[in-house]
């Protein structure tokens, strides 16, 4: 299994799947890569190659007290890609905390992206404040750090349900999807996922919009619960040069699952229509960093 090095030398899991143009794709918290395995086939076997990120302190990845943050979230992209070879310009696909890495990589490694894709996101702006009225309130997050703190296994049982759109009568997606998402949240490091939390709640990804260089796609469900899309994906679409906006009517937050075939054909179709697929690039040459 690949793993990078990070700047402070945290190893860094990673999948890399198939050959082609070279495709990046970050989780939500408080999941995995593994949230992209559906969606990374279906890449490969159109031609692109599907490198999905384990974020630092989640998953098969490391534990580290320090860096959790989203300038070094993003840095540890960067290494991952290194160590892969890519250099060419990378589309990059962020769902829900993902969307953050994909925002603040554009200010950070500019002429790094051939196409931007936002699911779910939490970009630009999760928190409610007198110039973000629509965001979520401080009460909201604390009082999920205190259940967190209390008993997180219980926690997330209950965080599933509004994540995929369960109610009394209905549910869009199995038990054993909810079962799965439960799994991968135990594997995380408790402190480092607290911290992602204070991270994607409080970071303000508004300067980051005017960065986007690339041909962008924003796709959120109507319903979406754990990220509203009026403090979200309709303020990113709105204020992203030439962004594209698709709604899914209706749809909870976890579109990977709830809406999985429609996602994965509107994200390929638009990789289609703007990534040529073609020759895979494998020559170790770093990303440059702005300062």
């Amino acid at each position: 299994m690949p793993y990078a090095t990070a700047k402070d030398g945290t190893k860094l899991f990673y999948k890399d799947w198939g050959q082609g143009k070279p495709v990046v794709l970050m989780h939500g918290w408080p999941l995995t890569g593994d949230t992209f395995d559906d969606m990374a086939i279906a890449l490969a076997d159109k031609g692109y190659r599907a490198v999905i990120t384990d974020r630092r302190g989640f998953g098969r990845s490391e534990q580290p007290w320090n860096g959790n943050d989203y300038d070094t979230y993003t840095d540890d992209v960067a290494a991952i890609l290194d160590e892969a070879g890519i250099t060419e310009p990378t589309a990059m696909i962020g769902f829900s905390m993902g969307g953050g890495e994909v925002a603040r990589f554009q200010t950070k490694y500019p002429g790094r992206t051939s196409a931007a894709v936002l699911i779910s996101s939490v970009v630009p702006y999760m928190l409610k404040t007198d110039d973000n009225p629509n965001g979520v309130p401080q009460a909201t997050f604390d009082e999920m750090t205190a259940g967190m703190k209390q008993d997180r296994e219980h926690f997330f049982t209950g965080f599933f349900k509004d994540f995929y759109g369960v109610g009394t009568l209905s549910s869009p997606v199995s038990d054993e999807v909810l079962m799965n998402s439960w799994r991968q949240t135990m594997l995380s490091g408790t402190h480092n996922m607290l911290a992602a939390a204070k991270a994607f709640a409080t970071t303000d990804f508004r300067p980051d919009l005017g960065s986007f260089d690339a041909p962008t796609l924003v796709i959120h469900g109507t319903a979406d619960k754990t990220v509203p899309i009026d403090a979200t994906g309709r303020v990113s679409a709105s204020h992203i040069a030439g962004a594209k906006l698709i709604e899914y009517d209706g749809s909870a937050h976890g579109l990977f699952a709830t809406d999985k075939q429609r996602l994965i054909d509107d994200v390929i179709g638009f990789l289609d229509a703007n990534v040529s697929s073609g020759s895979d690039s494998r020559s170790a040459i770093p990303l440059t960093q702005t300062a």
